[in-house]
């Protein structure tokens, strides 16, 4: 029954009462409208179908209705997050008691170009479990002021768990059992240090998030039982590699090294190899090392720290293809025709030896200026070859449409004790294009080699983007004066390329750029390949960071089973064909923590560094306009809220026809993309927010 009334309301577009649904169906008797309405109350339960006020049953996916997260504000409104789509912008009157992380079914009431507004229908699930808050004595009383103020409720902790506790102790706090009101009781399960403690700022969203940042004792065990070079039996049925010309390059910092590589000049083209750490060799499967990794999924990089997926005597021992010291890996090596094209491969176990780790900065200024940094002279002529080649696979990828959304991203320096110094850009030299376009490669050559076997295996994919989201973008463009010539008839990866090279060179690119960019699906893991939009690519997996992704550790262990060990029987098929849709569906989510816990560290760290800018004028551009206020970005990539009610100069309203803020007297307004002059009135580490004002 539940598949048939599906059917009805998807094939006709429209709200059923419960009559309608019984004369669709055809029933007759009063047994049959009972069970009609237990299925229709179970498919409500499932969030499969809406009631509404009116009581009549439609989808989600006919209506306005979206389910999602909400992300509230302590000034009263909110953002309901929604996979896959915007974000929903909820005014302080349409909160409909929504708090923080609740669980909500919201109605899209408007559309302002991309930007969405609703209301709150229904509150689906709250979950109040664990929090970080900070330990203050009152009334003879110990409380816990919750880090995150949009959430309303007062925690009394008891006595004998209060006697170690001082004010100022940052605790993650269980919230237990409900006393009266909005009080809650509390459990302490960690203390996780005094906020005037240097990194327990960083600490307490790590912990807020749930990310384990320490690792057990039967973890640890196993890891000291792990020899920290290789062994001489390890050499046994590798090949040895240690003759070539293999090193690494990576950031100044870097002390996790996933990858190597090497280069030949042959006949018709190059020979690259892609040199990989062997995680999966040490990480046993069944282990508790490898269930904590499984656990993790990621290793998450946070502003001056890493909370990594395997403890350090692994991912900056071991594992790590530190130079001069034998290491095992598993090595693609590619021969590549001079247009870019994959024509022989090999993967193997292998054994290496990095001759020197490189840095970008110094293999920057070798490719970008000539100049050639003590200790580099040896490697400049394989350096400049693989220059060439990888301008080589850039050229093929862009032909074939490799969407490159040139997006910047800012970097955060900090000081001993963890204090904000500058804000600036990060780098993205050709070093780095140099490293990402040789790791692609690697990963499609790999991923081809599985797929064309048929054997189950975990795939990098991105979904094509919906033609309706991609037509509100350039409906949006049009709003701002410009006029796409690319004309959307088929979503495909060159016509997003298009569309992005005539946005080029205009002030709003960076805002356009990340606006498309939003208006595409997220890349996921998965078990079935779908091939990889942004890249253009027909098949694409994660192989070359098994340190620091789980996935690669995955796609490392099937290469050991199907190749080296010839293990492709029915019984390992089976295995994991049923274990990689979860293993996908849980690595996607810990990549999504991941991604949340380093923005909202970054958004802490932005906000006190403005925090000793008080006053301070600054150049900026407007980045988004909504109707309580504009956010300007700085070039930096600082973004701050210029509110409406700032703007003493006139009486400005929401202009939806031109998406600007638009005065009585000053009709041009403030509009997307200008540029302005701002000083910062307000910045609150504890909120991470940034408050500017425009300069008159």
């Amino acid at each position: 029954m539940e598949e048939k009334i599906l059917q009805i309301l998807t094939e006709d577009n429209r709200s059923f009462s419960v009559y309608e649904l019984n004369d669709a169906l055809g029933l007759k008797t009063v047994d049959e409208l009972k069970e009609l309405l237990k299925v229709l109350n179970n498919l409500e339960d499932n969030l499969k179908i809406y009631r509404t006020n009116k009581d009549k049953y439609m989808l989600f996916n006919n209506s306005n209705l979206r389910i999602g997260t909400m992300n509230a504000n302590k000034r009263g409104f909110g953002f309901v997050d929604i996979e896959g789509e915007h974000d929903v912008f909820i005014p302080p009157t349409d909160m409909n008691g929504a708090i923080h992380n609740d669980k909500v079914i919201v109605e899209i009431t408007s559309r302002h170009g991309l930007d969405l507004e609703g209301r709150i229908v229904r509150i689906v699930n709250r979950s109040l479990k664990f929090m970080v808050g900070e330990v203050y004595h009152k009334n003879k009383k110990c409380m816990i002021k919750l880090d995150d103020d949009k959430v309303k409720i007062n925690i009394e902790i008891s006595k004998d768990e209060a006697k170690d506790l001082v004010d100022g102790h940052k605790v993650l706090v269980k919230v237990a059992n409900k006393l009266k009101d909005n009080n809650y009781k509390g459990e302490i399960i960690k203390i996780i240090g005094h906020k005037n403690d240097p990194g327990v700022d960083i600490l307490s969203i790590v912990n807020e998030l749930g990310i384990p940042d320490t690792f057990s004792k039967e973890v640890l065990t196993e890891v000291e039982k792990i020899p920290s070079e290789v062994l001489p039996n390890e050499y046994e049925k590798r090949r040895d590699l240690r003759s070539l010309e293999i090193f690494t390059i990576d950031g100044d910092d870097t002390k996790d090294i996933d990858d190597a590589i090497s280069i030949e000049k042959i006949d018709n083209g190059y020979r690259l190899g892609v040199h990989i750490a062997d995680v999966s060799y040490y990480v046993k499967a069944g282990s508790s090392l490898d269930d904590e990794a499984y656990n993790r999924s990621t290793s998450v990089y946070l502003t001056d720290r890493v909370i990594p997926m395997l403890p350090h005597k692994l991912s900056n021992g071991i594992c790590s293809l530190n130079p001069l010291v034998d290491r095992l890996a598993i090595s693609c090596i590619m021969d590549i025709d001079l247009n870019g094209n994959v024509f022989s491969y090999e993967i193997l176990e292998s054994v290496i030896k990095s001759r020197k780790q490189m840095t970008y900065k110094c293999v920057n200024k070798i490719l970008n200026n000539e100049e050639v940094p003590k200790g580099y002279e040896e490697f400049v002529k394989s350096l400049k070859m693989m220059q060439e080649l990888a301008s080589i696979l850039r050229k093929n990828k862009i032909k074939r449409g490799y969407i490159d959304f040139d997006l910047d991203e800012s970097k955060i320096l900090v000081d001993e004790k963890g204090i904000p110094k500058e804000v600036t850009l990060r780098d993205r030299g050709v070093g780095q294009r140099l490293i990402e376009d040789f790791m692609i490669v690697a990963n499609e050559t790999v991923a081809t080699h599985i797929y064309n076997m048929d054997l189950p295996f975990i795939y990098r994919v991105h979904g094509s983007p919906n033609e309706d989201k991609i037509n509100e973008f350039l409906r949006f463009v049009s709003l701002t004066g410009y006029n796409i010539k690319t004309k959307i008839r088929d979503i495909t990866p060159l016509e997003m390329q298009r569309i992005l090279e005539e946005l080029k060179g205009k002030k709003e690119f960076h805002i356009f750029s990340n606006m498309l960019l939003r208006s595409m699906q997220k890349a996921i893991y998965d078990s079935q390949n779908i091939g990889h939009f942004g890249l253009a690519s027909r098949c694409y997996t994660h192989f070359t960071s098994p340190i620091r992704r789980y996935p690669d550790t995955t796609v490392h262990r099937l290469l050991r089973t199907y190749l080296f060990n010839k293990k492709i029987d029915l019984n390992t098929v089976n295995f994991w064909e049923k274990k990689l849709p979860i293993l996908a569906d849980h690595t996607s989510k810990m990549e999504r923590l991941s991604i949340e816990c380093e923005r909202q560290v970054d958004d802490m760290k932005k906000a006190e560094y403005m925090s000793y800018h008080i006053g301070e004028e600054f150049e900026g551009i407007i980045s988004s306009v909504m109707s309580f206020g504009m956010f300007v970005e700085l070039p930096n990539l600082i973004e701050g809220l210029v509110r409406v009610d700032s703007l003493k100069n006139d009486h400005y309203y929401f202009d939806e026809a031109t998406f600007s803020l638009r005065g009585v007297n000053d009709k041009r307004g403030y509009r997307l993309g200008d540029s302005v002059k701002v000083v910062v009135v307000a910045a609150s580490k504890e909120n991470k927010t940034i408050d500017f004002e425009i300069v008159k």
